[in-house]
């Protein structure tokens, strides 16, 4: 960070206060505005720890020093340590891995060249983690926090992954902001006119307690930025975000990332949106033929009056982005209009199909279709919704058979 005296500028630096803190200490060079001082100008902090040997019952660490390259390493004994946090996560990691390899879990006395290998990129993995579990914090403007956790494999935060909070725009395409709201002085008690839902010709979808009484495949209205309510009302549910706090974790069955939720989340609750780059059909047939060499299912599309629109969530999402496919979830697919009112333009809400308990795994079926409509109760709804990510029979966007790994007993062998 610079502060030139001519010009009076600031520039803004790139480096974290930790980094420079780590620079000064690497020069010896005391700086009072970042904290360092003579007196602990030689302080050492423990990155993390790299082998582990046992000579007659005295054990040693082999320590990677923050701000230090490797050259640097140092053999330290355990009590010369005082990080407890590093030193726990250093054994687990090490009993975890043994038992993997069908070893004995009783520690050893010194660790063969490829274990200690596998622990130093595990504590470099968990570290690539922890800085993108603070970016997903910083990023969010949500309630619920994000925590990732990888305790399967060595495989690091996705690349060229954006997190965003709602849509991203693509190109040539037009969100319409609403022109009116609603005059209501309770919403849910005395709607004028029906409140925004009525406007539409559909039911009020909330009750007090925010759990959605519709059933799916019935459209969502809430209230929006023109209504005379505020931010407390009751239909104003999705616009609010996540509010639970959600794992991003790494599956040991195959199936890549996925989420669970670190709260316990009533039946018919909101949970998420499913976020993502707005395309033309037209650019998700292109984008589709690619990800189908990859094996990636991100196109969701926007069908509820005609198939115009997708959402693509591979490269811009949220947490829904990692979501898995399962033929018995626990979430339930609703299309919601709030600021923009174009039907061909719906916004993705999961809701609870049911009582979801701290640490299970959040669910969709990607192989949606009618969302669960029964066709003798329409009354609200001026048409079928026709939920699905894009490559669904009857779609025009033909996709390959890609295998299901759910595991449930109503499993369908496949996905699409």
């Amino acid at each position: 960070m610079g502060e030139p005296a001519t010009l009076g500028c600031r520039v803004c630096c790139k480096s974290s206060w930790n980094q420079l803190q780590d620079l000064c200490r690497l020069a010896k060079l005391s700086c009072p505005a970042l904290g360092v001082s003579k007196k602990n100008l030689y302080d050492f902090e423990v990155e993390y720890l790299c082998d582990y040997k046992k000579i007659r019952e005295q054990e040693y660490y082999l320590v990677k020093w923050r701000g230090y390259p490797d050259s640097e390493n140092t053999w330290e004994p355990r009590q010369n340590l005082k990080c407890v946090r590093v030193l726990k996560q250093f054994h687990k990691d090490l009993e975890r891995e043994l038992v993997r390899r069908h070893r004995r879990s009783k520690r050893p006395r010194h660790l063969d060249p490829n274990l200690a290998n596998y622990l130093v990129q595990k504590a470099k993995q968990r570290r690539a983690l922890q800085r993108w579990e603070q970016e997903l914090n910083a990023k969010r403007s949500h309630l619920g926090r994000i925590t990732v956790e990888n305790e399967v494999d060595l495989d690091g935060p996705p690349r060229s992954f954006v997190y965003i909070n709602e849509y991203r725009v693509g190109e040539g395409i037009t969100l319409n902001q609403v022109a009116v709201g609603c005059e209501c002085q309770d919403c849910l008690l005395s709607p004028t006119g029906g409140c925004c839902p009525g406007a539409s010709l559909h039911k009020f979808a909330y009750n007090d307690q925010g759990q959605v009484r519709l059933k799916a495949g019935q459209p969502i209205y809430e209230c929006n930025s023109r209504c005379c309510c505020g931010y407390d009302c009751p239909n104003r549910v999705v616009q609010k975000g996540i509010r639970y706090d959600l794992c991003i974790f790494r599956t040991d069955d195959g199936r890549g990332w996925g989420v669970r939720t670190l709260e316990k989340i009533r039946k018919n609750s909101f949970v998420m949106e499913y976020v993502g780059e707005i395309i033309t059909s037209e650019e998700a047939e292109r984008r589709g033929q690619i990800y189908d060499r990859q094996g990636a299912t991100y196109l969701f599309d926007l069908d509820y009056v005609e198939d115009v629109y997708t959402v693509d969530a591979a490269f811009y999402g949220n947490i829904s982005h990692f979501v898995n496919h399962s033929c018995d979830p626990n979430l339930q697919v609703y299309n919601v209009f709030i600021d923009n009112l174009d039907e061909r333009l719906p916004r993705i809400a999961f809701f609870a199909t049911r009582t979801i308990w701290a640490g299970e795994e959040l669910t969709f079926d990607y192989n949606m279709q009618g969302g669960g409509v029964d066709p003798v109760d329409m009354e609200s709804t001026r048409m079928d919704s026709n939920f699905g990510l894009a490559g669904l029979p009857g779609s025009p966007k033909k996709r390959v058979r890609i295998e299901c790994k759910c595991g449930t007993t109503a499993c369908r062998k496949y996905l699409f």
